[in-house]
């Protein structure tokens, strides 16, 4: 969240958050793999399981730890007319209004909004809880507000709009009298009715041939109030007619804590405008960043899980007429602070030292021994030499290829490369290139978890192959090219359990979305091509639709892989458009 700082301090007009606050969640999940009905459960990660554990390992009091600096961080972030609404549990509502009055002051406490999520909940010993509470503050006294509406209730219509014309056209006859009033009225009389009235003559018989007039049976004129022109009633606190998401919603994504649509789009509606930056900073299964996009508002939003990334892109795609979307690893920051406090001197300043500890660390994870003395390897671990990449920037094919050639210099036929981050198509790449000066590359994946002690100290700590991906570029016809997944290997097949391993018939299984930028800048990958696997359709292409290009040249083509996991693979290629 404080990477958001940089770029959108002050800038957020509407920020929407449902932290984790059920006790007894996790961040398991489960997903189907391939088009067959095959369920998997994927158990939190150690990274997962921490962040449980800050969270709720002392109960409410690591909660409200947790929730103190991001707090403040939502206050730095929002705009002079920005709102927030935090949604918590009944439970710890009174905790977190203390706390939020302490930062945004007592006076911005706008509303405490009750949401009846359930219609019964059996509790054995106290009253069912059937709601959870929004806690509404703004950052100062000039505030987006659009006075939302809502349909009359049925009591309320059949009371006041008991009549209803030949058509059936429902209305309330409202008083055309001026009688008491302090500006006075006009005088005349009406088809027999004399009296003082709030219109001139010439304004009622416009209304009578209109039809706009009810006649009591006195005589006395009225004026009809229809309820298909009324705009509702306002809003109240108690917001008992949104039901939450079932198993049969068509919003239903199957993430365990998804909250309904018609929720966040009323606080949406009410508290932003059309182009407004709206943020949910616990983002999960997109509901808020959906909305938000539905409703015309631009949004960012942030997650711990990479699974909830991919369900809310999935989510995302799946609206008609999306604007293209980013999404961004922020690891390098959360390694690099790592790095400091674990080797810097005084938690900060990552030194030659500090450095040489790192890859201390890393070789012993790995089984490895330093070998001092060399350039480029760092270590060995059987007959394999070892290199390690940088905390804070990708392995290059440079690095590999230095690495390669003091192998070579040495005689040695095995070189293992541990990585973060892979420069993009580097593995078909150099694994051939290896190949060809008689060494065998492996390349692995460096796990998010050795930065956890807890995972360090319980050896919980595995090296995964890299993933890759084997593509054919097609060229169809003139100026056009098409791309075909030929082959994908996953990195961790270990995770899944035996039992669903056997189940799994073809590599494309492992799956969930793939998508191809036609031409890469180098920057933002911009999806030109995409397909997924939905809950309700669970096929998916191996080959893409033909791109046309618009003249021939070089071009960089970028294919994205997202695994079962959520996991992401990416590969490019230089190709020639004739």
């Amino acid at each position: 969240m404080g990477s958001l700082l940089e770029k959108f301090a002050g800038k957020i007009d509407l920020i929407y958050i449902d932290p984790p606050f059920a006790t007894g969640a996790d961040f398991s999940f489960e997903t189907e793999i391939g088009e067959r009905e095959i369920e998997l459960t994927k158990e939190q990660s150690i990274i997962e399981e921490k962040a449980y554990r800050d969270t709720w390992g002392r109960g409410a009091e690591s909660f409200l730890a947790m929730m103190a600096p991001r707090v403040r961080l939502i206050h730095d972030l929002l705009s002079p007319l920005g709102s927030l609404y935090l949604h918590c549990e009944w439970h710890m509502s009174s905790h977190l209004r203390l706390f939020l009055d302490e930062v945004f002051g007592a006076d911005q406490f706008r509303a405490e909004i009750i949401w009846k999520r359930t219609s019964a909940h059996s509790d054995s010993s106290t009253f069912g809880q059937v709601h959870d509470t929004l806690l509404y503050y703004t950052k100062t006294n000039a505030f987006v507000w659009n006075n939302p509406k809502t349909d009359y209730e049925e009591w309320y219509v059949e009371r006041y709009y008991r009549y209803q014309d030949k058509d059936g056209r429902r209305f309330m006859s409202d008083n055309l009298s001026a009688k008491g009033l302090s500006g006075g009225g006009y005088a005349y009389t009406w088809k027999g009715a004399k009296g003082v009235w709030r219109c001139p003559e010439s304004t009622m018989a416009r209304l009578d041939k209109e039809g706009r007039i009810y006649y009591t049976e006195n005589g006395i004129p009225r004026y009809k109030r229809y309820l298909d022109e009324m705009e509702g009633r306002p809003v109240q606190s108690l917001w008992d007619d949104i039901q939450g998401v079932v198993s049969w919603s068509d919003e239903q994504t199957g993430y365990a804590t998804q909250k309904a649509e018609g929720l966040v789009e009323r606080v949406i509606s009410a508290s932003s405008s059309a182009g407004s930056l709206v943020a949910d900073l616990f983002c999960g299964s997109g509901t808020a960043l959906a909305v938000a996009e539905k409703l015309g508002r631009r949004w960012v939003g942030c997650d711990l899980s990479r699974w909830a990334v991919h369900v809310a892109r999935k989510r995302l795609l799946g609206i008609d007429g999306c604007k293209p979307l980013e999404v961004l690893n922020l690891g390098k920051y959360e390694r690099q602070y790592w790095q400091g406090v674990t080797f810097g001197k005084d938690g900060k300043t990552v030194t030659e030292r500090a450095l040489y500890e790192y890859l201390a660390f890393i070789l012993k994870l790995y089984g490895a021994q330093p070998v001092p003395g060399l350039t480029h390897l760092h270590g060995k671990v059987g007959r394999a030499m070892v290199h390690i990449g940088a905390v804070d920037a990708p392995v290059t094919i440079d690095e590999i290829n230095a690495a390669i050639a003091e192998c070579v210099q040495l005689k040695q036929t095995e070189l293992h490369v541990l990585g973060w981050e892979w420069e993009m198509g580097l593995y078909d790449l150099m694994v051939a290139e290896a190949k060809k000066q008689g060494v065998k590359l492996v390349l692995r994946q460096i796990p998010r978890e050795v930065m956890e002690q807890q995972a360090v100290d319980k050896g919980d700590i595995e090296f995964f192959e890299l993933a890759h991906l084997q593509v054919e570029i097609q060229k169809p016809k003139k100026l056009a090219l098409a791309v075909a997944l030929k082959n994908f290997v996953i990195q961790n097949t270990e995770l899944i359990p035996e039992e669903v391993r056997t189940k799994i018939k073809k590599w494309s299984d492992y799956i969930d979305y793939w998508a191809v930028d036609w031409s890469f800048q180098n920057d933002t990958f911009m999806q030109g091509w995409v397909t997924y696997r939905t809950r309700k359709d669970r096929t998916l292409a191996v080959t893409s639709d033909p791109h046309t290009y618009e003249k021939p040249g070089k071009y960089r083509i970028l294919v994205k892989v997202v695994d079962v996991f959520g996991n992401d693979t990416t590969q490019g290629y230089d190709v020639e458009v004739k």
